[in-house]
């Protein structure tokens, strides 16, 4: 006969106990971007909302910024690194496929031997994050699960892009997620359309840098491809933008719907909207399609950081917590959207 395995022990609730941010200290202005591009600050801001986005220098990293969020949410959450089951950091602009940013941070925080990974999956990273750091949870196998999306997009900028470059900003929002007595998070919403895959993405691949090193007659070693990584070589975002704003607007709104419907809500019962910010257009149109109450607090961040992927939804939350502490407590939709296609949302309630 066979032994019974053992099993961890479930738990039927988590919650989000804290959250924290990295904001860089360069600012980069309308105007600033307008010396790249053929545009102006009015046209920027009728189009997407944007004043300003931060940016950070050289000599600061994903994982610097990483830690900055990650220190603060465990602060806030009182929880220590040690006491983490699981680091997860959603990124597409950490410089290395390998290792992980996740467990350099693990390692910066003293998280370690808590397993440590990244998730790449653009602007719903951070939603996918809470969706994993969620189940890992009330699986049991984890207490605590810490979850950061960090961005460095500035270095995969192309300045005089016009379809995404003037958009971009860096930065990093973290959150922990742990067990709670009733419902913290509500199920995840989640998927992914790769038929539209190509509506954002990179202009060049490693294979275009091998390409480069072979026209030029060298045998392709590694040298020969790091002789070949000229600027303008170099993988640079770019989007085509009206498929991306259709399909954001309609499509998300849809998402946005099935998520209170699971969580067994309605708009009237929010405390606030967190949406990935991507362009106040877009903010904007999805209020409206889930005709959200004057009461329902929305997350605007983009005015004054751009649009940060994976760190743009707790960077939001965070944001809004500082402005209207009244809020904790409170039941938020968040929802993030971007390259793949990829989506993710919850309603959580606010730490």
């Amino acid at each position: 006969m066979t032994a019974a395995l053992a099993q961890s022990p479930l738990r039927e609730h988590t919650r989000i106990l804290g959250v924290g941010a990295f904001r860089p200290d360069v600012i980069v202005t309308n105007e600033d971007v307008c010396q790249w591009i053929d545009s102006s600050d009015e046209w920027i801001r009728q189009r997407t909302g944007i004043v300003t986005r931060h940016r950070a220098d050289a000599s600061t990293s994903v994982v610097d910024m990483a830690e900055g969020a990650a220190r603060e949410a465990l602060a806030q959450a009182g929880i220590e690194p040690s006491q983490l089951g699981a680091v997860i950091v959603a990124t597409v602009s950490s410089p290395y496929a390998t290792p992980s940013a996740a467990a350099e941070l693990a390692g910066r925080l003293g998280a370690t031997p808590a397993p440590a990974f990244d998730l790449s999956a653009a602007c719903a990273g951070y939603c996918y994050g809470v969706a994993q750091g969620d189940a890992l949870v009330r699986s049991g196998m984890a207490d605590y699960v810490l979850v950061v999306g960090s961005e460095k997009l500035s270095d995969f900028i192309d300045n005089h892009e016009r379809t995404i470059s003037f958009l971009l900003g860096d930065g990093a929002g973290a959150v922990v997620i742990g067990p709670s007595e009733t419902a913290g998070i509500g199920p995840s919403i989640w998927g992914s359309d790769g038929t539209k895959s190509s509506a954002i993405g990179m202009t060049h691949s490693l294979l275009d840098l091998r390409d480069v090193a072979l026209q030029a007659e060298e045998e392709p070693t590694g040298e020969a491809l790091v002789a070949g990584t000229e600027a303008k070589l170099w993988p640079t975002l770019r989007q085509d933008g009206q498929t991306v704003f259709r399909w954001a607007v309609w499509e998300m709104a849809k998402v946005a719907k099935r998520t209170l419907d699971a969580a067994g809500i309605t708009a009237d019962d929010l405390s606030a909207f967190i949406p990935h910010q991507a362009n106040m257009r877009i903010i904007d149109e999805l209020a409206k399609q889930l005709k959200l109450p004057e009461s329902v607090a929305i997350g605007r961040d983009i005015a004054d950081a751009g649009n940060t992927s994976s760190a743009s939804v707790p960077l939001a939350m965070h944001r809004l917590l500082k402005e209207q502490p009244e809020l904790s407590g409170g039941l938020a939709l968040q929802i993030g959207f971007g390259a793949g296609l990829v989506f993710g949302a919850q309603v959580v309630v606010l730490p």
